[in-house]
């Protein structure tokens, strides 16, 4: 039970650090509510999902491949640029006093959160680093049974750290004032395509290698 917990704060600790999926999450959270921000994570699961099983059952080289990289780097550039201007749009009609919150569906807001995540190759990288070697040492000494046992221990955190952030950024929305509010959007708006740059970057140095 020991082992099984202490996969579950693995599953925190990984999900913590800000990154595009956590800036996503607040944006969605503030504006819509808790719900849109807990889709947005759990889209993202769903993608971390994906290629813990393409790990788990060794396709981890197809990932790996330039090719596969480039293109992985090139669509979270336009995911990520494309969502950071729609929110410095919305910040726009925020200050302005327009009602942005019936541009968004839940649908919208749990895809954004699996293409994000599907889309970054620092998820590869994650997923082949920390539950690669999760793999490689617990599969020597336990059964197949027990490795997905732990797995959804790293799932159930993960899952955790979404409702909470969800709680959090819908929490955050109550106690706002419309110009504060509106600073927030920018943010995490500039964010993103902050993130979308260096996808690009990354991107643009894969290519000239091809």
């Amino acid at each position: 039970m020991g082992h099984f917990f202490s996969y579950i704060l693995l599953g925190i600790a990984l999900s913590a650090p800000v990154g595009p999926i956590n800036a996503a999450q607040l944006n969605r959270g503030i504006h819509h509510g808790f719900f849109h921000a807990w889709l947005v994570g759990l889209g993202a699961m769903l993608g971390d999902l994906i290629f813990m099983l393409l790990i788990y059952f060794g396709l981890a080289s197809f990932l790996t491949t330039p090719l596969m990289k480039t293109f992985l780097w090139s669509f979270g550039f336009f995911i990520l640029i494309y969502t950071g201007i729609e929110s410095i749009a919305k910040a726009k009609r925020q200050l302005e006093g327009t009602n942005p919150t019936k541009t968004s569906t839940k649908k919208k807001s749990f895809g954004t959160g699996f293409f994000m995540a599907i889309s970054n190759p620092l998820n590869i990288v994650f997923w082949l680093g920390i539950y690669g070697a999760v793999l490689a040492k617990t599969s020597e000494s336990i059964g197949s049974i027990q490795i997905l046992l732990y797995s959804s221990g790293i799932f159930i955190g993960i899952f955790m750290w979404d409702v909470l952030m969800a709680g959090l950024a819908s929490g955050f929305r109550r106690i706002l004032t419309d110009r504060l509010l509106y600073f927030i959007t920018l943010a995490a708006g500039v964010s993103l395509i902050g993130f979308g740059v260096y996808f690009g970057y990354e991107a643009m140095l894969l290519l000239q290698k091809l």
